[in-house]
């Protein structure tokens, strides 16, 4: 069941990507390569172009969640990602895991470029604005979705559980925490 969430989370962001910044050059909306039949077809004021990673001849990426390599995060009070993907510093498409474990929250932030998560396991609890709640965050279970807007100010975690979400964008990317301090908090 986990590979099914995992592919539909990937064929979410394929298709939502299509309306970023980076796509200016593409053709317009109605040139054979956005008006393919059966194929996407791009909304008034936006363009179609492949995503970064679609090159011909690469190869199949299968990814085991038990077997995924963890690096802890500077500063993240145990939380810990894995780049499965590209490169978040770099232009192009990304796609991280993140593992936070109980009682830790990123701090009210935002990034730069918009992020797409679904949550692989566990709860994981998420909020808007500039003020750290962590008891009125918004829960979102095991195979759930949330767009974050470039620019969004917001902060997200665990409370009880560990929680594992994959989050993908089109870099570069980046993270800004609003007041300057520590990017990771508790949240009890």
């Amino acid at each position: 069941m986990r590979g099914f969430w995992f592919g539909v989370y990937v064929s979410a962001v394929m298709l939502s990507a299509c309306g970023s910044p980076e796509r200016a050059d593409a053709p317009a909306p109605g040139d054979a390569a956005t008006a393919a039949p059966g194929g996407p077809v791009a909304g008034p004021g936006e363009r179609l172009v492949p995503t970064p990673t679609a090159e011909a001849g690469r190869p199949f990426l299968r990814v085991n969640l038990e077997k995924i390599q963890w690096a802890p995060i500077d500063g993240g009070l145990g939380v810990q990602t894995s780049v499965i993907e590209g490169d978040p510093a770099k232009p192009g498409y990304y796609l991280v895991v993140n593992k936070f474990p109980p009682g830790v929250m990123s701090r009210p932030h935002y990034h730069p470029d918009e992020r797409h998560a679904i949550v692989l396991r566990g709860t994981w609890y998420t909020d808007e604005g500039d003020v750290f709640r962590p008891n009125e965050t918004v829960p979102l279970k095991a195979g759930d979705y949330m767009r974050h807007p470039a620019g969004g100010h917001h902060y997200d975690g665990a409370l009880d559980e560990e929680v594992i979400v994959a989050i993908s964008g089109t870099g570069p990317s980046g993270q800004t925490v609003l007041d300057g301090g520590a990017r990771f908090g508790s949240s009890k």
